[in-house]
């Protein structure tokens, strides 16, 4: 039995399926830690994490807003912009943006720490390719790249015009006599929105370590995603001259740390790399492009290569590989992470295939390592013994090498579960003291938490019911993942009882048309947008009835977030059972087919 996109490896052995089994058991167990997710605090911690917006300059003094609009957008990331573009193409002449960075660019905004790319192919990443003209530089874009062409999406689409900058948005309340939301900000701004879309990020709160002592460490420290360059010098392309002399330390070796390491060892004096548990690093292979290489010399070619990365991705069949990656390449090992390659009439069968697959593509990644890595125990180190699956893929050709350098130390941490402490001088590891001048946390985000989500916004409905309360009784309820009864007009954009997949800029793209229209639709009506409760039982029936088991699987995988740090990732109704690909085109019919369901009538006095 054969597993869709899938590499061809030399298959393993039983015997050496089941010492591979053996081992990934107890590399889990060296790594597991009793505090789980608690391990984390937040970012408000004071240690040197500068909550303020070092990119801002200074923000302008302004009086607070009253007055009304038609569609008020929190979050100014991509799917903020998306849902505005969206917006304005349907019609909308009046959309305010919200943002708490002072520009657009959401996660590619705060993000500028040297070495930054996107891992997915800039080609199908950056959205709205088709309709600005732009053709990236790079198969692999900098985040500098990106950040502009958030920039060139906003101003196309007249965004600024209406945007409010370094705000962040305190509540959200219905206003039943009006039908109308009250927006709160916490520059004293309570403006009115016919419609509110929410899109609060999945990358948008850091995460910070608790580590004991972390707050007594007398050197410099940051988080990347406020990197200082006032101390280290440089930009994102190197040249930090501020490190010469400095002894950096390192926590975290996810996505971030794959790209800013091999950077800093270029230009620090040494830099000591604390690990828990290694990435996978596959091959990068980044290379300028052009036109003519990618067909962007034709009408609606962005569309074309993105339909059919999410259609590989997805697990759905394609006739050819537009972007011919190492993300398409070993596309079915994603099946356990995003719902898709489910339809097999033999599962026993199909588990079989795709252990013995993702094991040789394990293998490969840890040759990758021991031909690398000069030094065999840290190369040894390096090797990352778990299941494809259990953590994102990362990808780099210069990470490895950085470990070649004398200048350049790994500190395993494997065997005290993390780093023990922090001193005044320097961080803790097995009783060895190691001195550094600065500390960067490449800890990432907590992943999924978004204001909403996370209580930081509240959000009130009919009757003063807050969301977040409602849910706490019964779980979350919406329809598609967007919309819930008792919250009309309000819409909500992210990974939550829909779909997603490894490229989200394009899940946001569909979700920000679907928005859109859900908007036409309800102005064409003068009605309001609120599914009923039967109406949302159907969509939970649906998640339901297909849902995947994978909790065995992430309960068996090292820590990460995917797995909530080693205590599992519980089965339910959480997203859309069939893959991104598939949810995509129920939409689209449920839009030409059904959208009337879900508006309701304003009342008359309310009528425009």
């Amino acid at each position: 039995m054969t597993i869709p996109h899938m590499p061809s490896h030399q298959a393993p052995s039983r015997e050496e399926l089941d010492a591979l089994r053996q081992r990934y058991r107890s590399e889990r167990e060296r790594r597991v830690r009793p505090d789980g997710a608690a391990q984390y605090q937040a970012p408000e911690v004071e240690f040197g994490y500068y909550a303020a917006d070092p990119y801002a300059g200074e923000v302008v003094e302004r009086e607070p807003l009253r007055d009304t609009v038609d569609v008020a957008v929190v979050g100014g990331g991509f799917g903020g912009i998306l849902a505005g573009a969206r917006m304005r193409q349907r019609g909308v002449e009046s959309v305010r943006v919200v943002e708490t960075g002072g520009d657009f660019g959401g996660t590619w905004y705060w993000n500028r720490y040297p070495g930054i790319h996107c891992d997915i192919e800039s080609h199908v990443y950056l959205p709205m390719l088709d309709e600005t003209g732009y053709v990236p530089e790079w198969k692999y874009a900098p985040g500098e790249e990106i950040r502009r062409h958030a920039v060139r999406v906003a101003r196309k689409f007249d965004l600024y015009e209406d945007a409010l900058f370094s705000t962040s948005v305190t509540s959200l309340t219905w206003d039943e006599a009006d039908e109308t939301w009250t927006v709160t900000t916490d520059r004293g701004d309570a403006f009115r929105a016919r419609y509110v879309v929410t899109s609060t990020g999945t990358l948008s709160t850091p995460k910070l370590p608790g580590i004991p002592g972390v707050q007594d460490f007398k050197g410099h420290t940051f988080h990347t995603s406020r990197w200082d360059y006032a101390y280290t010098g440089g930009t994102p392309d190197g040249g930090m001259t501020g490190l010469a002399d400095k002894r950096v330390g390192v926590v975290g070796t996810g996505a971030t740390g794959i790209q800013a390491i091999p950077m800093l060892a270029e230009d620090a004096a040494h830099v000591y790399v604390f690990q828990r548990t290694p990435s996978t690093v596959d091959v990068r292979a980044n290379r300028r492009t052009t036109a003519q290489d990618i067909g962007a010399d034709r009408e609606g070619w962005a569309h074309e290569r993105r339909e059919n990365y999410l259609r590989i991705v997805s697990g759905e069949p394609a006739d050819q590989d537009l972007v011919a990656d190492r993300w398409t390449e070993s596309a079915g090992l994603l099946e356990k992470l995003l719902p898709s390659f489910r339809r097999q009439d033999d599962r026993e069968a199909f588990e079989a295939a795709y252990e013995a697959a993702d094991a040789a593509k394990m293998n490969d990644l840890r040759t990758r390592v021991e031909q690398t890595v000069a030094d065999p125990d840290t190369a040894e180190k390096l090797k990352p013994w778990y299941r494809y699956a259990c953590k994102r893929p990362t990808f780099s050709d210069k990470y490895y090498p950085a470990f070649n350098r004398a200048n350049v130390t790994l500190v395993d941490t494997a065997d005290t579960h993390g780093i023990e402490r922090v001193t005044e001088t320097g961080v803790v590891v097995g009783d060895v003291t190691y001195d550094l001048d600065c500390l960067v946390f490449a800890t990432g985000f907590s992943v999924g938490t978004s204001g909403v989500l996370s209580g930081k916004l509240p959000v009130h409905g009919r009757g003063g019911t807050q969301l977040l309360h409602a849910w706490a009784r019964q779980g979350p309820r919406t329809l598609h993942g967007f919309t819930s009864n008792g919250f009309p007009n309000l819409i909500q954009m992210g990974s939550l009882q829909n779909a997603s997949s490894v490229n989200f800029t394009h899940i946001l793209d569909e979700q920000a048309v679907h928005a859109a229209a859900l908007v036409a639709a309800a102005e064409a009506e003068n009605a309001l947008v609120e599914p009923s409760r039967e109406t949302e039982d159907a969509w939970l029936a649906v998640l339901a009835k297909d849902a995947p088991d994978h909790e065995w699987f992430h309960a068996e995988c090292t820590p990460g977030y995917y797995n909530r740090e080693g205590r599992g990732r519980p089965n339910g109704p959480t997203a859309y059972p069939h893959g991104a690909f598939a949810f995509h085109r129920l939409l689209a019919q449920w839009r030409e087919d059904s959208i009337d369901d879900i508006l309701q009538p304003r009342t008359p006095a309310r009528e425009r």
